[in-house]
């Protein structure tokens, strides 16, 4: 047994027992197919995660029974697509311990999530001379948005650095004495890197943000649905995420902020649905989360992805969490005796993802290769351009891991990662 800090609490993991989920795989439809010929091994779980049927059949039950918008109908159709709507937006609330549901925004995803905090946050608060703090891991998400605030507003974006020349000693906490000072005004960063695996302790970090008046802003798409996740425990302010990223649909993501903090923020979109009353002079607005949903809202999905929820709370995060780094132990195990190989990320406890390059053979090329023996993997610098150049690499493959993946998989990827090695005179 081992303990890990994760989510800035501290998970028991005990050896796990993966046959206990042997019966997971058969809720997923998409994994019982071929490809090339071979039975398919899907790696690429950061990029999007496969759907169950539970989810499935969420978002068909509602286009065959309840379709309708929301909100002002009168008729059976449009109060069950309500019902089922803010049930939904409960069910978020409860799923990350929201202390509100109005805490809880549907939005596209993690993107749009984090730009309206960038648009409408920064409007009304960022000026010259203001600090925008992020970190050198981040995913270009968390990290264009906060350029282009700070460019819009006249405030300075800095940098906290990674340390090793893989990034294998995570963000240099020791630099945030200098960097977080009360200049610093919006400190995002990530919860888990979607490149390295690194968990932050992003409860400390929302702690020293909070010491110097900072508002924080937590990418949480790495982590969502692969680990228990509390807002109010984190102490956070904002939190976005994305629901194809925990088994729910692509088109919906979340945006939490604390209540206080939404009433005070303007919409970032216009539009019916978000007014209390309109003149040809002006319009008022409605409270959060009203305010900033503007137009008709994604039902299907937000209903689907309270499916996604109950889903991955009958499995038990904790034993995600276990299944996935377990997985990503064995693999990173594995790979590191494969000859030339460049492991990204810590060396020790890590989310359930592995980022690896090779010197002589192509990302692009690793991908292709890997596919013609069915296997699902991601190559490219995985909207991570400034910390590839930091590196000194133009791209890695990536395996990802999640609850329908198997040792087997593994043995499966590292023998294909063996071919493709000898075929480029590597091995």
């Amino acid at each position: 047994m081992e303990s890990t800090g994760t989510i800035g609490r501290t998970i028991t993991r005990t050896i796990f027992n993966m046959s206990d989920w042997s019966n997971v795989r058969a809720d997923f439809p998409v994994l019982h197919q071929q490809v090339n010929g071979k039975p398919l091994v899907y790696l690429d779980n950061a990029a999007t995660a496969q759907k169950p049927r539970r989810v499935i059949d969420a978002l068909v039950r509602y286009y065959e029974q309840d379709n309708s918008n929301v909100h002002r109908g009168l008729h059976a159709l449009s109060m069950r697509a309500t019902d089922g709507y803010e049930g939904a937006r409960a069910r978020v609330a409860k799923f990350i311990n929201a202390a509100d549901p109005a805490e809880i925004i549907f939005t596209r995803g993690t993107t749009e999530s984090i730009n309206i905090v960038a648009r409408s946050w920064s409007q009304a608060h960022l000026k010259p001379g203001d600090v925008v703090l992020t970190t050198e891991m981040e995913h270009h998400s968390n990290l264009v948005p906060w350029q282009q605030a700070a460019k819009a507003s006249g405030a300075t974006l800095k940098y906290v650095p990674v340390l090793g020349d893989n990034a294998e000693g995570g963000l240099d906490l020791a630099a945030l004495d200098t960097l977080l000072t009360p200049a610093v005004k919006l400190f995002a960063f990530t919860h888990v890197s979607n490149t390295l695996g690194t968990v932050n302790s992003v409860d400390e970090l929302c702690r020293r943000a909070r010491a110097v008046g900072a508002i924080t802003v937590i990418d949480a798409a790495q982590s969502i649905g692969h680990m228990p996740l509390d807002v109010r425990a984190l102490g956070c302010d904002f939190l976005a995420f994305s629901g194809h990223k925990m088994c729910g649909p692509t088109g919906i993501g979340v945006l939490y902020g604390r209540r206080e903090l939404l009433d005070k923020l303007a919409p970032d979109e216009t539009g019916g649905g978000m007014v209390v009353q309109v003149n040809y002079e002006g319009a008022t607005w409605k409270p959060a989360p009203e305010r900033f949903e503007a137009g008709t809202p994604n039902v299907a999905d937000a209903i689907a992805l309270a499916a996604a929820c109950d889903y991955l709370d009958a499995l038990g995060r904790e034993k995600i969490a276990a299944h996935d780094a377990e997985l990503a132990a064995l693999a990173y195990e594995k790979l590191r005796a494969l000859p030339g190989i460049r492991l990204l990320g810590p060396t020790g406890a890590r989310s359930g993802l592995v980022s690896f390059a090779f010197a002589d053979v192509h990302a692009h090329d690793v991908v292709t290769f890997a596919d013609e023996d069915g296997i699902a993997l991601r190559g490219g610098h995985h909207c991570n351009q400034p910390l590839m150049r930091k590196l000194g690499l133009a791209s890695t493959t990536r395996a990802s891991f999640y609850v329908y993946n198997t040792p087997d998989e593994i043995d499966r990827l590292a023998a294909s990662l063996q071919r493709i090695l000898k075929f480029f005179g590597g091995a």
